[in-house]
């Protein structure tokens, strides 16, 4: 299915103040957190520039989300979930900054990026969003969305009608 995308983003904390509008497919194998986490991620990593990946779910190699520096060097390499420690390995060596968006537990990501001595990996930035509040966006994600989206000191307040759905972005670090 395709999902269109209207965000209005307010990030006070970057001063980054832009109407984002993309649409994203769910691929058959998609659950709708990951749908959702894909779409916030871009919102809440939002920099000129940054695209999603043309391959999709299809290509394992590929970032979800990527930023590409001026002589085609990515500076900014975006994982959706708990990717593979692998992959992030890769990150690490291919990408100034790599950053993970995930809805899934991130002490097991975490605890596999420690056991792989991923490159880099005290630098990965791991961001997660609470379940209860993806389930609350998924009862009202329609084909088109139109959303204002807060964010500021780590919460974020999405404004959808009248309603408004809101949680902390808990932020992690990779320690040793």
């Amino acid at each position: 299915m395709l999902y269109h995308f209207q965000l209005d983003l307010s990030d006070v904390d970057q001063g980054i103040y832009e109407t984002l509008n993309f649409r994203l497919y769910q691929h058959p194998s998609e659950i709708p957190a990951y749908l959702l986490t894909r779409a916030l991620a871009y919102a809440l990593s939002y920099v000129p520039g940054l695209e999603f990946s043309g391959e999709g779910l299809s290509d394992p190699e590929a970032p979800a989300m990527r930023s590409l520096g001026k002589h085609g060097s990515v500076d900014l390499w975006i994982e959706i979930g708990n990717p593979s420690a692998k992959k992030l390995h890769k990150a690490g060596k291919t990408a100034r900054q790599v950053t993970v968006y995930t809805y899934k537990s991130a002490d097991v990501l975490m605890d596999d990026i420690r056991k792989n001595n991923v490159h880099r990996a005290e630098d990965i930035e791991i961001s997660a969003l609470d379940m209860k509040f993806l389930n609350q966006l998924e009862e009202k994600l329609k084909s088109n969305n139109k959303w204002s989206v807060l964010l500021q000191q780590g919460h974020i307040d999405i404004g959808i009608g009248d309603e408004t759905v809101s949680t902390d972005v808990r932020k992690y670090k990779i320690t040793k």
